[in-house]
């Protein structure tokens, strides 16, 4: 519920037949219930449920979600369903109905009904959606080079080639270090009006460092697992996220950079350009997350050449937990047409 400028507020419902890991407010992950800036795991290929057998006879059903949420004083209702037909094919049917927006006439009624199919095969995705309002249907597609899954352990490469280890070819040259390590997507969407005889479309490409340096979202290794697996696998790499989008029939160029440049900060620009009207706009962002602890701890890790992006187990932590406890976050956004 909000107060400013008027007063407005929400009533919703959500159930799903899956089992969820919900914690209590006084113990759950504060980044897991904020919108912040991660950078995702490899794509990989969906896994079905368990068969349940019961007396000979599957008993197993699929998973499904529902959600309702009535908008108040607007009395405008969001509905939405979700099924999975298959482990790599998933369904959605969402609704909306705003009877406020259709008595001020608003070109009759306001309801809509949008389907969606989605199918996602790790490297390949694809979704075909359809609205009744418009009658548009839509077709998105995202190709994920590279191979699906983690990536495998390089130990195992020196444990299968230690033979090899320490040989070079006449005709071999060193690797170039440095730069970043990612992986490449590129999607493309394409959407059709029956009703309004019109079409669009878009392309997309998005760089995302690899392997995932946000194991999850940074937070404290359990104690039972030995110090060690805290910083194996990681890279000393910023995560970062490099996205570029371009609309032909609109015109429309935007281009993103987005990157945590340390544990508790993250920074992201952007700047949109329209190759018609010549119009431009360049967004700058910050997010800042607050620890209730002093971190003391992390710049004497810093100063012993630990690196900052992977959480370490200090001995001199009396309270790990309290080290890595987050309190707050600050965002802020400013762009050459509004500030906020």
């Amino acid at each position: 519920m909000t107060a400013m400028p008027s007063l407005n507020g929400s009533v919703g419902y959500i159930f799903t037949s899956c089992d969820l890991d919900v914690k209590g407010s006084g113990n759950v992950q504060f980044k897991n219930m904020i919108e912040r800036f991660k950078v995702y795991d490899q794509p990989r290929r969906p896994e079905g449920k368990e068969e349940e057998w019961v007396a000979g006879e599957r008993v197993d059903t699929r998973d499904y979600l529902l959600y309702g949420r009535l908008y108040l004083p607007s009395g405008r209702l969001d509905a939405l369903y979700s099924t999975r037909l298959s482990p790599t094919v998933q369904t959605l049917v969402a609704a909306v109905s705003h009877p406020s927006a259709s008595a001020r006439g608003r070109g009759g009624d306001a309801s809509n009904i949008m389907f969606n199919l989605q199918h996602d095969v790790g490297k390949w995705c694809t979704e075909y959606s359809y609205s009744a309002d418009d009658g548009m249907w839509g077709l998105r597609v995202l190709h994920n080079f590279g191979r699906l899954g983690l990536p495998v352990d390089p130990t195992d490469d020196t444990s299968t080639n230690g033979s090899r280890a320490g040989l070079k070819r006449v005709d071999e040259e060193d690797a170039v270090e440095g730069g970043l390590k990612g992986r490449v997507s590129a999607g493309a969407e394409l959407y059709v009006s029956a009703k309004e005889k019109s079409a669009g479309g878009s392309i997309g490409l998005r760089f995302t460092t690899l392997p995932d340096a946000t194991p999850p979202s940074f937070q404290v290794p359990s104690s039972s697992s030995p110090p060690s697996l805290a910083s194996k696998g990681q890279q000393s790499q910023p995560p970062t996220t490099i996205t570029a989008l371009f609309n032909p029939i609109l015109g429309h160029m935007s281009g993103a950079y987005s990157a945590q440049v340390s544990r508790d900060l993250s920074l992201s620009s952007r700047f949109d350009f329209n190759v018609y009207s010549f119009e431009s706009e360049w967004t700058m962002g910050a997010e800042w997350w607050m620890r209730r602890s002093p971190s003391a701890d992390i710049e004497e890790d810093s100063d012993m050449g630990v690196d900052p992006f992977t959480p370490q187990i200090s001995p001199n932590s009396t309270s790990l937990e309290s080290r890595d406890e987050v309190h707050g976050v600050v965002k802020a956004r400013a762009s050459t047409n509004n500030v906020c």
